[in-house]
């Protein structure tokens, strides 16, 4: 039987779509997963067993680049005897700057590679690995990024979401009446902004409109000063700094507005939920624009820059997505056609066929 590591680690992006790979491959392979110690808070040890293998970031900090690069060192050497003695057939990496220790040894030991991309742009990490790798494995064709040469390599799957989602409810409300449902999700990288901005918001509408509110917020003491805010304004809402079964109650919400990292908005797409994408603007290599992009292209988002983005102008913005509703369930509509063909089955078909290549 094949024995096989998938590698991952730092954020939920990382992380999520691991534990789906994981949870495919299981029954048919002997499968393990590595993470660091950052990645390791997004996964549930009663369920899932990992080994931790922390790799510091080179560029973390220039003074501290000689020190690091010593860590560095030693996290490939870890890596190498980790992969040895436990006699891996195949890595999978998630991709970023903690996996890289374990490809590089992998590419040393002569064991297979093969990396996977949920970004529409392609990682750093991912490119210095990708000549090594057998196939890049990605869900959109057009990946930016990546040499023309290396197009082969690409391996094309739905988004591969979190086994559970494939059977939650979903949002099949044919009109928008009364009270307005919103999902707010920050996600863990510039989600200031949002228990700043987006909450302003919110408050605002609650003027006109009867609003509930499902909200993401950065902390606790976030938590307690927008609670404060919407029990003043009488805005019916339920915060939560970090829940990954929020997405349970979706089936009653009406528009989210987000961040646009992979995962999230494949899981929004996927479940019928029409939504603003507002990309946090330093991500690396811009990838959460380019990922919100991909829908906007395929007309079944909003997309807004952050630098664009005014009270007035979003405020109107949101007052005309609830009047319209032509142009909301035309996007929606195109939501549902591109998740048509995403389930767990067929994802799961695509995966063993990929590691039984060859």
């Amino acid at each position: 039987m094949k024995k096989i590591l998938i590698t991952t680690g730092g954020s939920g992006g990382h992380v999520i779509p691991s534990l789906s790979i994981y949870d495919a491959l299981k029954d048919d392979y002997e499968v393990q997963i590595s993470t660091d110690l950052r990645g390791s808070k997004y996964i549930n040890n009663k369920n899932y067993k990992y080994s931790l293998i922390d790799a510091p970031n080179l560029f973390s900090n220039l003074l501290l680049f000689p020190y690091n690069l010593i860590k560095f060192c030693k996290s490939i050497i870890t890596s190498y005897r980790y992969l040895k003695l436990s006699n891996f057939n195949i890595l999978i990496s998630t991709g970023g700057y903690m996996s890289l220790p374990l490809c590089l040894a992998a590419n040393l030991l002569n064991i297979k590679i093969y990396i996977f991309e949920p970004n529409s742009v392609l990682g750093r990490a991912n490119k210095l690995m990708l000549s090594f790798a057998e196939r890049i494995i990605c869900y959109d064709k057009n990946l930016k990024g990546i040499s023309k040469k290396l197009f082969n390599k690409i391996y094309l799957v739905k988004p591969l979401l979190r086994k559970e989602i494939y059977n939650y409810q979903k949002n099949e409300k044919t009109t928008i009446t009364g009270k307005k449902n919103l999902l707010i999700i920050g996600g863990s990288q510039g989600a200031k902004f949002f228990d700043e901005f987006i909450t302003k918001i919110i408050i605002k509408l609650s003027k006109t409109h009867k609003i509930q509110v499902l909200q993401q917020v950065i902390n606790l003491n976030s938590k307690k000063n927008i609670k404060k805010l919407y029990q003043k304004n009488y805005i019916e809402h339920e915060l939560f700094d970090f829940d990954d079964k929020f997405l349970v109650k979706a089936v009653n919400y009406d528009l989210a507005i987000t961040r646009s990292g992979a995962s999230t908005i494949s899981e929004l797409g996927y479940l019928n939920i029409p939504f603003v994408a507002i990309p946090f603007p330093y991500a690396k290599d811009n990838h959460q624009y380019y990922n919100a992009e991909y829908y906007e292209k395929k007309k079944s988002c909003w997309l807004i820059m952050q630098k664009d983005v005014n009270e007035k102008s979003f405020k109107d913005l949101m007052i005309k997505i609830f009047e319209d509703q032509n142009e909301y369930f035309s996007k929606k509509d195109n939501l549902i056609r591109l998740a048509e063909e995403n389930n767990w089955e067929k994802n799961k078909s695509k995966l063993i066929e990929l590691i039984n290549e060859n």
